[in-house]
């Protein structure tokens, strides 16, 4: 295993290097986050563990343009910061894990073997077709330069779509998966809804992404119309 570790903590950062090393792991470390940013672009790690309050750029920054060149290395935030909305924004920014300062060492090599087992599988902040973008974290939509208001139920069902993009998905599944599994209403819902969204993110800009496929269900293309 290859981790690149950013902390602007030195004695901590080499206490956690020495140890990672006797496990076997190999570490390259970084005490700030524009050199974290540059070492994670130009080498390829397992893992990167990051500080989240550095000098030059946080944590959360250097996250999230990781995430926005299209590098999915798994990320661990590992920060004295505590608060639940800390780790929330860590985790919607791109991060795939949170340890908070003191912490186990156990449980850090732990959760870096998981890490590892989990692979950096693509996981975009930003969920798109074409130039229809879906925000997950701040609940913004957009088609180019327009924002674009929807109700909850609407973006459920949109975010839905975008997930499953390009492939066809039934009324059922978008039952079970945005109402419940338990719906006993008229699943011709998902009709109603669809019009909605086909109301706001097609008619307007002349797209045709979300198509019926007769019989199955609807796709939403991958081109975004």
């Amino acid at each position: 295993m290859r981790v690149l570790l950013v902390d602007d903590e030195v004695r901590l950062a080499d206490g956690i290097r020495r140890g990672l090393e006797a496990e076997g792991i190999a570490v390259d470390v970084a005490h700030n986050g524009v050199d974290g940013l540059w070492m994670a672009s130009e080498n390829t790690y397992d893992v990167i563990v990051l500080d989240v309050m550095m000098p030059g750029k946080s944590g959360y920054r250097v996250c999230a343009e990781l995430r926005q060149s299209e590098n999915w290395t798994p990320v661990l935030f590992l920060t004295a910061k505590d608060g639940d909305w800390d780790e929330v924004e860590g985790l919607d920014t791109g991060g795939d894990d949170w340890l908070t300062k003191p912490f186990s060492y156990p449980v850090l090599l732990a959760r870096l073997r998981a890490l590892m087992r989990r692979g950096g599988r693509e996981r975009p902040v930003d969920l798109t077709a074409g130039d229809l973008v879906l925000n997950p974290a701040t609940r913004r939509v957009t088609r180019g330069d327009a924002r674009i208001d929807l109700t909850s139920r609407e973006f459920a069902v949109l975010e839905y779509l975008l997930r499953r993009r390009g492939e066809v998905v039934s009324k059922r599944e978008i039952l079970e998966n945005v109402w419940d599994g338990d719906f006993d209403g008229d699943p011709n819902i998902v009709e109603v809804y669809v019009g909605h969204l086909r109301s706001k993110i097609d008619r307007p800009f002349a797209r045709d992404a979300i198509q019926t496929v007769r019989g199955a269900g609807y796709r939403l293309a991958a081109d975004g119309g």
